[in-house]
């Protein structure tokens, strides 16, 4: 491959190289939710702020850590997970927003994906459809066992992936309308927990990668809801789910120590 860096011994998109960051990555979409998670890491500093894609590295427990935003959709999110890992980093949680299909995923809750429909394009430049999109088990653990711990609200399960935001919001007026509403049903039918648009990629291009990967949302609200007439709570502060995240990448960095990984 070219090396568009012309040498620099930095990643071409995110800027950083591998003494910048840690082996352990939180991954927000959006890059203005980097300085907030940054808040909860011990002596973080700026590293790199290229495009879409903001780094903050400090520590966490004596671990040194970072947190690098991916943008919206899975192209951008697979192009930092790649770079990231190619710098040595082995374990990242995706912290983000979903959108709530099932009734009871009320706007404020925690939705902790142990699978992704793959509803999207960019997965399927890495493995064919028949490949299934799931997270790492430790990771899932991890998320699960924090949002416990800190009493959060929270449900566990499959989560839809896709790269048009207005394609599952107004489907109707799309021109593939007929695929958007049906297979949209098959999904609630099927008990998909939340609409999202990053993790089938992060966890398809993680398992080609050898990394381990999870995903923590908060439910903004539920389009369902809103459908029947029920009530639909919003939810836009994401302390919660980053709060959750954090915890969880505690755990994992505490739990590897005691395994000597």
């Amino acid at each position: 491959m070219v090396d568009y860096t012309e040498g620099s011994g930095k990643q071409y998109h995110t800027g950083v190289g591998p003494d910048d960051i840690g082996k352990y990555v939180i991954m927000p979409g959006d890059p203005k939710r980097c300085a907030k998670i940054a808040e909860h890491f011990e002596n973080a500093k700026l590293i790199a702020d290229v495009r879409e894609y903001v780094t903050y590295t400090g520590t966490l427990d004596g671990e040194k850590v970072s947190v690098t935003s991916t943008g919206i959709g899975g192209p951008s999110a697979s192009i930092a997970i790649d770079e990231l890992a190619k710098c040595g980093a082995h374990t990242f949680l995706r912290v983000g927003t979903c959108g709530g299909m099932q009734e009871d995923v009320l706007g404020g809750d925690i939705v902790i994906a142990t699978g992704a429909v793959r509803m999207e394009g960019t997965s399927r430049e890495f493995a064919p459809i028949e490949y299934p999109a799931v997270p790492s088990l430790d990771c899932v653990n991890a998320l699960v066992s924090a949002a416990d711990k800190l009493g959060a609200r929270h449900h566990v399960g499959v989560v839809q992936c896709k790269d048009s935001f207005f394609g599952q919001h107004e489907p109707e007026v799309m021109p593939v309308s007929y695929e958007l509403e049906n297979k949209w049903q098959a999904w609630l039918r099927m008990g998909c927990l939340a609409s999202e648009m990053e993790s089938a990629a992060l966890f398809i291009a993680g398992q080609f990668l050898r990394v381990r990967v999870g995903s923590c949302f908060l439910v903004v609200a539920n389009q369902e809801r809103a459908k029947k007439g029920l009530p639909n709570k919003q939810a836009h502060d994401t302390e919660l789910a980053i709060t959750v995240t954090v915890e969880a990448m505690r755990q994992l960095i505490q739990k590897d120590k005691a395994l000597k990984k």
